[in-house]
This record gives C-alpha cells, sequence and structure tokens, in this order.
C-alpha cells in the first residue's frame, strides 16, 4: 500500500463514502433498537376471581402444559385479580411460529379451566416503540373526549408517516343491559335466559350459496348489533295474540365504559393519551413531525374546553443524543488536529486525525451485515469509541515521523514505521476488542440490547485500524517542509520532554506501591462521593391493602399542591399526567398485555422541560415532590 498510493486512496474513499451511501438509502433510525423475543405470552382472563384462585385455577394448568412443549426454557407466570399472565421463555435458535402453534395447542387441550374463564390468547410479543405522546385533556365528559380522541387516532394513521397509533388512559367501550329483578320475575324470566337469546340475535354469519340462471347468490346473516338502542330493539317473548317484549321494555340499555377504576388526568383534568410509534423502516424525527403537524391542525377544531398538548417526545431525547455525538466529534477533531500539528507535520496531523470520520463512516457500511441501527446505544457506542480510534493512528503517525526526522526517504519511513508499531498496535486493538466480546454472549433479551454496544466497538476498532496501517502509512507529509518548522516542533517535542509530567511519570514509574496507593485512595475517595440513595427507591414494607379511593384524592391534593409550589408549571413541565387504575411507562417495551391494570395501581408522571429552560434542579423538584407525598397508608410500593 505504501508503493501504491491509489489503491490506499481508494479504500479510503469507498469506506466514507459507501457509509455515506448506506446512511442514505435508509439504514434504520430508531430509539432503541428492535429485537425480536425468543418468549410466548399466554393471557387468561379469569373475571372476578383473585389472584389466589387464579393460581390454582389457571397458572398451574397451563404451567403443566406449557412446560412439556419442545423448545420452551423456562415458564414464568404472574397471577393477579382477575388475569394471568404465562411467559414461555423458548431456546436459543427455536422456530418462533411452531412454538407458537405448539403452545397454543397445548393451552387448548386444558379441560380443567371453571367455566367462567374466557378464552386464553397465545400471542409472540409485538415489540413496539413509541415516537411521541400527545394528550387531550379538559373540562368535558367522557364520551366526548373518547370521540375526539378516535377522529384524532384516524387522522394520525391518515397519514403516510405514520403506521401505528393507540389510545391509554380511556376506559374500553361497553353496551350494559340492566335489568330488575321485578321484570324478570313479571315475565318469569332469568338473566341466563336474555343473555342466551341477545347472543342468539346478535349474530352475522355466512350461510352459503344458492346457484340461480344468473350465477351464485351468497347467503349471510347481517344481524350485527353496535349500537345499544339496536340491542333494545331485540324481541324476548312473542306471544300468539301478536304481542312481543322487546329488550328496552325490560330492561335499560346504555351505550356507556366498562365498569372499572381506570380514568386519566392531565394538570387535573380528564385527559386521554394518544401513543404514535415508529415501525419498521420508519425514523423517530419523521414520525414525530408528522404528529406535530397533527397538533397545529387539530388545535383550530377542537371543541370549547378541550386541549391538545404534546408530551413525552422520543425525537427530542433523539436528537439530543446525536446531537452530543457531533459536539464531541467536532471538538475532538479540533483538539487532536491542533495537539498533533504542534509535533508532527500539520499534513500528517490532519491524516491522523482523519481517521475518526473515516472508522466511523466505515463502520456504517457494515451495519446492515452486523444487524445494527442508528439508535441511542449505538450512538452512545460511537461517543464511547470516539477517543480510541485515532490512539492507532497516533502511534503510527508518530513512528512515521520519527523516521523521517532522522533523516529517511518518506517511502522508507513510512514502511519502517509501521513495521516498528505494527504489532503492538494489533495487540492493542484486538485486546480492546476482547473486552467488549463477553457482552455478545449475554443471553436472553437483555443480551439483545446489550450485543449492540460491542458489535459496534468491534467494527469501528477493526475499520481504524486498517485505516492506520493501509491508509496512514502512504506518505502524506508536505514534500517541502521548512527547516524552520521541523526545528520549532524539534524545540517543542525537547521541552516536553523535560516537563513536570514527564518527571512525575519517571517518580511513579520507581515508587510502584506509592502510585498504586495513590490510586487506591482516589478510587475510595470516589466512593464516598457517590452518594447512595438512603433507600429512597426501594418498596415499602407489605401491608396487604389496596390503594382505593382514598389514595385517588390523596394523589389530586398532591397535585395541586405541587402545582402551587412549582408557580409556573409552564416553565419547568410540560404538565403532570397521571392515570388511576393502571401503572403507565413512556417506554413500554411489550403491547398489548393487560397486567399493569388494575383499580389498586396509579400512576403521575412529570415531563420536565430541558435543564436550560428551567430555574429547579430535577434532584430538587424530585425531593420536593417526595416531600409532599410523605408516608402513603396501605400502599405496598411507592
Amino acid at each position: 500500500m505504501a508503493r501504491n498510493g491509489v489503491a490506499a486512496n481508494v479504500l479510503m474513499l469507498v469506506l466514507m463514502i459507501g457509509g455515506l451511501v448506506t446512511l442514505a438509502s435508509g439504514l434504520r433510525q430508531e430509539v432503541l433498537p428492535e429485537v425480536e423475543l425468543e418468549l410466548v405470552f399466554i393471557e387468561v382472563v379469569y373475571p372476578g376471581a383473585s389472584p389466589a384462585e387464579v393460581e390454582q385455577a389457571v397458572v398451574l394448568a397451563v404451567e403443566e402444559a406449557v412446560r412439556g412443549v419442545d423448545g420452551v426454557k423456562e415458564v414464568r407466570s404472574t397471577a393477579m385479580e382477575g388475569y394471568a399472565l404465562v411467559s414461555a421463555e423458548l431456546l436459543l435458535g427455536t422456530d418462533k411460529d411452531r412454538a407458537l402453534n405448539d403452545v397454543k395447542s397445548a393451552v387448548d387441550r386444558i379441560t380443567s379451566f371453571p367455566e367462567d374463564v374466557e378464552r386464553p390468547t397465545v400471542t409472540l410479543p409485538a415489540f413496539r416503540q413509541q415516537a411521541i405522546s400527545l394528550v387531550l385533556y379538559g373540562d368535558v365528559d367522557e364520551a366526548t373526549l373518547r370521540s375526539v380522541a378516535e377522529d384524532s387516532r384516524r387522522d394520525l394513521l391518515r397519514d403516510d408517516r405514520i403506521t401505528y397509533v393507540e389510545l391509554t388512559g380511556v376506559r374500553p367501550l361497553e353496551i350494559s343491559v340492566e335489568v330488575p329483578q321485578a321484570q324478570l320475575r313479571k315475565y318469569h324470566l332469568t338473566l341466563d335466559e336474555i343473555a342466551a337469546r341477545i347472543r342468539l340475535a346478535s349474530v352475522e354469519l355466512p350461510g352459503g350459496g344458492v346457484k340461480a340462471d344468473a350465477g351464485e347468490i351468497l347467503l349471510r346473516t347481517t344481524e350485527r348489533r353496535d349500537r345499544g338502542h339496536e340491542f333494545g330493539d331485540i324481541v324476548l317473548l312473542s306471544e300468539p295474540d301478536g304481542t312481543r317484549v322487546h329488550v328496552r321494555d325490560i330492561a335499560t340499555v346504555r351505550d356507556g365504559f366498562k365498569d372499572n377504576d381506570r380514568r386519566a388526568f392531565f394538570n387535573g383534568k380528564p385527559a386521554v393519551m394518544i401513543n404514535v410509534y415508529r415501525i419498521g423502516d420508519e425514523t423517530p424525527i419523521t414520525v414525530v413531525a408528522a404528529a406535530n403537524e397533527h397538533v397545529e391542525k387539530l388545535q383550530a377544531r377542537l371543541p370549547e374546553g378541550l386541549h391538545a398538548a404534546p408530551f413525552y417526545d422520543a425525537a427530542e431525547i433523539y436528537r439530543d443524543r446525536l446531537a452530543l455525538l457531533l459536539r464531541n466529534a467536532r471538538i475532538g477533531l479540533v483538539l487532536v488536529l491542533l495537539i498533533l500539528g504542534l509535533f508532527l507535520e500539520a499534513r500528517l496531523a490532519f491524516w491522523v486525525t482523519l481517521g475518526i470520520p473515516i472508522s466511523f463512516a466505515g463502520s456504517l457500511l457494515m451495519f446492515p451485515a452486523a444487524g445494527l441501527s442508528i439508535n441511542m446505544i449505538s450512538l452512545f457506542g460511537f461517543i464511547v469509541t470516539l477517543g480510541m480510534v485515532v490512539d492507532d493512528a497516533i502511534v503510527v503517525g508518530e513512528a512515521i515521523y520519527r523516521h523521517r526526522s532522522e533523516g529517511m526517504d518518506r517511502l522508507e519511513a513510512s514502511i519502517a514505521g509501521v513495521k516498528e508499531v505494527a504489532r503492538p498496535v494489533v495487540f492493542a486493538i484486538l485486546t480492546t476488542c476482547m473486552a467488549f466480546a463477553p457482552m455478545l454472549m449475554i443471553p436472553g433479551a437483555m443480551g439483545k440490547f446489550f450485543s449492540v454496544m460491542p458489535k459496534l466497538v468491534i467494527i469501528v476498532l477493526l475499520i481504524s485500524l486498517v485505516e492506520s496501517l493501509f491508509v496512514l502509512e502512504v506518505d502524506r507529509q508536505a514534500r517541502s517542509a521548512t527547516a524552520a518548522r521541523a526545528l520549532r516542533a524539534a524545540h517543542l517535542h525537547s521541552d516536553c520532554a523535560e516537563s513536570p509530567a514527564l518527571a512525575i511519570l519517571r517518580h511513579c514509574h520507581g515508587h510502584r506501591d506509592v502510585h498504586l496507593h495513590g490510586r487506591l485512595r482516589c478510587g475510595a475517595h470516589s466512593i464516598q462521593l457517590h452518594p447512595e440513595s438512603g433507600g429512597r427507591f426501594g418498596h415499602r414494607s407489605p401491608q396487604n391493602a389496596r390503594i382505593t379511593g382514598r389514595m385517588t384524592q390523596l394523589i389530586e391534593s398532591i397535585i395541586e399542591e405541587a402545582e402551587q409550589a412549582m408557580r409556573d408549571p409552564k416553565r419547568i413541565s410540560r404538565g403532570i399526567y397521571g392515570e388511576i387504575g393502571a401503572t403507565t411507562t413512556l417506554e413500554p417495551p411489550l403491547e398489548g398485555l393487560r397486567g399493569n391494570e388494575g383499580s389498586e395501581r396509579s400512576t403521575l408522571m412529570l415531563y420536565l422541560v430541558s435543564a436550560e429552560e428551567r430555574e429547579i434542579s430535577t434532584q430538587e423538584l424530585v425531593e420536593r415532590w417526595r416531600d409532599a407525598i410523605g408516608e402513603i397508608p396501605g400502599a405496598e410500593s411507592l
């Protein structure tokens, strides 16, 4: 390569241009890496049953049936009030579709379920990433809030940039039929008889086909009912004289919501959250841009008393991490170029510094083959390797420069310099790769997240090694360097040779015990400076009590006190969002599970603006909020 500068330049261009083309051609961008989990979920609903009853009647039977399925490594179960969740972890390499069918067959063969148990649901977990959350809130009734939220959801889905949207903090729709006991006695009916007749009268079934001269006529029973008044028209009794008794004659039919304790609020007002997700090749930035455009249009046509606001914004976090990488890269490039320019030829320092963008761009070229994407973890990996990628180039460049300063020809100095340091440079890179390699062997779902970091670090370091050994040694130095510059560099190098730092280094080398003692003391001091949590983030002793209406009132009063204490909430946060009857997170790893619901659960979230926009620190706000909450009677965990 030293004798063929064209080949070195072609290699450099392939790495840089190839990486940029890969990035521009649709390299996946996401907040967290999208991984496939080796899990199968079995969900069973047992209305009205206690956790102990759910365990005895459902969980034990499902565990026994699933444990013997081929490919199942481990079975974990959770029993809650009226609900059971069983997760079967699969062995690596197992065909998930086949395992899903086997688990379904095993669960369908269970005959010991109580009569009230609903049909089990067996699914593969879907990993979806939340891009942005929009909040609709105001002093309106629940039906209006739900209707506007559904319209907003449909409008968002019409945008080609958005694929998946769902609502949270709102109760499921339900049509209730309430029959007084006096009416049952009057007409000699039972609830089971009424339920059976309503079920039979609300069907939509194919009825086959009838062949005619004009062709085949398809028959279908279209008696599906979607509104309360449609169920009220169902005939329950028919007398010989033509008299009919309808459901509405003996019962009250309501279009409403499921009777549970779940409700949401934003800044003390009823609310519903619209979660927009990134799917497939969509990027967080484009999805969030589409959602924000929708909010601007929505504000103009909302009913009086109803408002819309963005809450959680994943693209903002993504942009901040990307900005941090670019800022650090710019600082690193300037520092490396400046410092190396003082001791080496400026042109050689430039090519050493160029190793950073070459290594990063070249790694992008390998992303598709390695199954990587641009996400929070890979961006952090770039930040970690930012200070590593020029180390080998600096060593190689300094070796070449030293041979040049000794009077060697440019070609001879390049070959001799690389040969001199090639072995230690290669071993330095390989040992660093080996230090990150164990992270590739972490099993389970977390291992798939952790594997992003070592893959990226190893790829970047290996490309940096190739660049330093096969591209850098091509002589990039100025052909007519002045003697004055060489003399100035020699004087600077000589001055640094007698610098206090080098004297301290020599002293540490001669007194290793003192040096080791100093390092241990520094380590101990750093541990003392690190404050312990003091049990702040722990579980309180369980008292086997549920969070009831008193908890709801307490939370609402705390919100009011917190808003008053903060004076101007808009300067601190985007608002306080809370849910009663559910544990809500902004980044749910798995969607569609009901295990976070329950009347004993509540959630409060305060999404802060950036630190530059507020006067109070995060820690101070947390302490103030914690002091305001105090001890919650009957709470199992906080």
